[in-house]
């Protein structure tokens, strides 16, 4: 994404392949539209570009524009914690024992945090340009990180020792996601091209084309078989995650897809874009099942609640967005907000 149109006049050039302004002639399928009840997180003083959910489905924390990730309750919509990411905070991902954060900022640097007392544990340096994404691997001892200096490192996540540096994009890289096995990453970028490697050796597996723009998210299927990225030009493609071989493709929105996850059961697609809609799609056939409109400006992000029916979204209207699709599946629902 061409970043810089992401960032007040007088700073660089920002992240994540979150939003290039540029038209897309691209047609995207028009799931009905939808205003599921839900609720809406308030506290951000400017843009939202991330937003992930605590495993357990407790806690939710948003990366912000204002340099700040803050850390909500889900029960009760509360902020309990807010870290300073400098830079602006770009992306951030909880751990999967749920008691760290990563986040990726634009001075340079991930940093790792602990979730109960909100204190810096890890400054990961040793990047070129913006860190433009950030993960935990499934077994929480490495972090990959994405970088707008056209690498991939990953580091030791208890001292933080860098570990590899994985090249071959040509450009930007935007997103980076490990497969839940744990035994290999992908990641997006600036190229258009998604890349599976080895986790243990840096090696590439697959080179996936297709995209005829920039890749702002991946995304692996929580069974680890199906590998989702989105697009500068809206459309969503799934590639066979073992050997990166192309699936089908989801023409989701009219303009930039910024975000694409699964649901915790493999079914669905939720997907973001710059056309201010959060839209499901059914993960087999690639068909619209909704469309979320609500938010006032661009959408940056959209995950599911792994304890709820719940789709969260963050938005450069400011706010984080609770979607509620049906009965929740344990008792962890989000019931209000406070600010």
């Amino acid at each position: 994404m061409h970043t810089r149109q992401l960032l007040r006049p007088s700073a660089t050039t920002v992240v994540a392949g979150l939003l290039a302004f540029l038209p897309s002639s691209a047609p995207a399928a028009a799931p009905p539209p939808a205003k599921p009840t839900g609720v809406i997180l308030k506290g951000h003083r400017d843009g939202i570009f991330g937003v992930c959910v605590s495993p357990d489905g407790k806690l939710v924390a948003s990366a912000g524009r204002e340099s700040m990730v803050y850390v909500w309750d889900a029960a009760t919509g509360k902020i309990v914690r807010k870290l300073k990411q400098p830079g602006q905070a770009l992306r951030v991902h909880f751990s999967t024992d749920g008691k760290k954060i990563v986040s990726a900022g634009g001075d340079k640097t991930a940093r790792v945090w602990n979730v109960a007392d909100g204190k810096e544990l890890l400054n990961l340096g040793e990047h070129g340009h913006w860190v433009c994404d950030a993960c935990f691997s499934p077994d929480g001892k490495r972090i990959a990180t994405a970088c707008a200096d056209a690498k991939v490192r990953l580091f030791d996540a208890v001292d933080g020792k860098l570990l590899l540096t994985l090249a071959g994009h040509k450009g930007e890289v935007w997103t980076v996601a490990f497969r839940p096995d744990g035994e290999s990453l992908a990641s997006g970028g600036k190229d258009g091209t998604v890349r599976l490697w080895e986790a243990l050796t840096g090696k590439v597996i697959a080179t996936g084309k297709g995209h005829n723009r920039e890749v702002y998210t991946v995304a692996f299927s929580p069974d680890g078989k199906t590998l989702a990225s989105s697009c500068q030009g809206g459309t969503i493609r799934l590639w066979d995650a073992s050997t990166g071989e192309f699936v089908r493709v989801i023409r989701a929105h009219t303009n930039q897809a910024y975000c694409v996850a699964f649901s915790p059961d493999n079914k669905r697609v939720v997907s973001s874009g710059q056309d201010r809609f959060v839209c499901v799609f059914d993960a087999a056939s690639g068909q619209p099942i909704v469309r979320l409109t609500g938010h006032e400006n661009e959408v940056f992000g959209a995950t599911f609640c792994p304890k709820t029916a719940n789709i969260l979204s963050c938005s450069q209207d400011r706010t984080v967005r609770v979607w509620s699709l049906g009965a929740p599946s344990a008792a962890v629902p989000i019931q209000s907000t406070s600010r």
